[in-house]
């Protein structure tokens, strides 16, 4: 059981989060309980998933390579609700199939086509979160190889940071997992 109480989301009548539940549901089927948690503080949740939104919508990563950087920040990092969550969109919202997705959680990266644009990216997501000073001009002369402009490579490292951020939120508050109908996370 959650660490906060969930924050019923039938009774939201603010438009801009109405707005931001419609964009979730778009993806992942429902509205999660990591939103009803985030609703015990309403004024942060626009602003930050305003900013997940500008991060997923207007940058040079493609959907499928931005939830590959989130399975494999939140895997990293032990958060099976946020590593589940990720899944749900790869499969449910973007149409993957099941079993690439629980490769990809039980193997990382070294799941994926050797030299890939997904899987260098993949791995620059798990070296920024787990070592961030360990990075070298090569490992963005690599980006920049695959086709990442600087803006593609400041959203591939706040992308990390966002990702990690829930992924901390959901395991503080210990979040009760939802996605129970995709079959991932516990």
């Amino acid at each position: 059981m959650a660490r906060l109480p969930l924050v019923d989301i039938e009774k939201v009548t603010d438009p801009e989060i109405l707005g931001i539940f419609a964009w979730v549901t778009e993806m992942e089927g429902k509205v999660p309980n990591h939103f009803a948690i985030e609703l015990n503080f309403p004024e942060l949740m626009k602003s930050k998933l305003g900013f997940t939104k500008t991060l997923w919508e207007t940058g040079e990563l493609s959907m499928e390579e931005i939830q590959h950087v989130g399975i494999v920040v939140s895997r990293a990092n032990e958060c099976s609700y946020c590593t589940g969550a990720f899944c749900t969109i790869l499969v449910h919202g973007l149409g993957e199939d099941k079993s690439k997705a629980k490769e990809l959680v039980s193997k990382g990266s070294s799941a994926l086509e050797p030299k890939s644009r997904i899987k260098l990216i993949s791995e620059f997501a798990e070296k920024v979160n787990n070592a961030p000073r360990t990075i070298t001009d090569e490992d963005i002369k690599v980006l920049e190889d695959i086709g990442l402009s600087h803006k593609g490579t400041i959203q591939l490292i706040h992308l990390v940071s966002d990702f990690a951020s829930y992924n901390r939120l959901n395991l503080a508050l210990d979040t009760d997992y939802d996605y129970e109908s995709f079959g991932f996370g516990e």
